[in-house]
């Protein structure tokens, strides 16, 4: 089996994990204890910032972390990369431009403009050297396809050199065709499998989030290998719920 999660993922394997969005290096410490393949660290939609998503990084371990960043602009690429990630997540990615200019900033010369500097990533610089001459071929990159722009140029992003994956966001996409909510409307679908199809296609692997192994299933039998699975909030919130229905109607 390959060693990277960047191989793994272009290699084809089944890659499964939660969404991390508590900024809690305990939580994802305890998430890398449970056997998954990777952690889906949101720093998207949670104030996290490096300082944060470093100590989440490191309380992974050995399980590769994954952070969703809101745009490709390189300092907080680099700044991200730089605290051992294993990859990035961007979101909102709706052209070919985009995407070459996130791997750009993603990798070192002359393969992109990635600045290098003493980090964690490095050792703190006690392996510059050693990181600097795998990063390029170790760190994923992924964009995510959740607007109807990113449907209509999927063909021209899956061609994009250096790019890893794709990650559909269907409630965003949802709400770009105005159908806010309906992830399973018939509309919101048809764009979901086109996104599906033109990666499979380009052989890119490809990616979605569900919140149920009912819900994932068949999206692993359509080709989906990149599986966000849960939220852990939602995970911690639904449990308790039910625990607590529980004991009210026992007691």
């Amino acid at each position: 089996m390959a060693d990277s999660f960047r191989a793994r993922l272009r290699a084809g394997d089944l890659l499964v994990g939660p969404m991390i969005t508590l900024s809690s290096p305990e939580v994802a410490e305890l998430m890398s204890e449970l056997g998954c393949d990777w952690l889906f660290i949101d720093a998207e939609h949670t104030p996290m910032g490096p300082p944060e998503i470093q100590q989440i990084v490191r309380a992974a371990g050995s399980t590769p972390a994954v952070i969703r960043l809101a745009s490709g602009e390189p300092t907080m690429i680099g700044k991200t990369l730089d605290t051992g990630a294993a990859g990035i997540i961007v979101a909102q990615v709706n052209s070919a431009e985009q995407a070459r200019e996130i791997v750009d900033a993603a990798r070192y010369a002359p393969a992109g403009k990635r600045g290098r500097g003493l980090a964690r990533a490095h050792h703190y610089g006690l392996q510059m050297a050693e990181y600097s001459a795998r990063a390029n071929e170790t760190v994923a990159v992924i964009v995510q396809a959740e607007h109807r722009d990113a449907v209509k140029e999927i063909r021209n992003i899956v061609k994009v050199e250096g790019l890893d994956g794709v990650l559909i966001g269907p409630y965003d996409l949802a709400s770009s065709l105005g159908r806010t909510g309906e992830v399973d409307h018939p509309e919101v679908r048809a764009a979901i499998d086109a996104v599906r199809a033109a990666c499979l296609e380009a052989k890119m692997p490809v990616g979605i989030l569900g919140l149920t192994a009912e819900g994932l299933t068949p999206y692993i039998d359509q080709g989906f290998t990149l599986i966000i699975a849960g939220v852990d909030v939602l995970l911690l919130g639904e449990s308790f719920r039910t625990l607590l229905r529980g004991v009210r109607r026992s007691s």
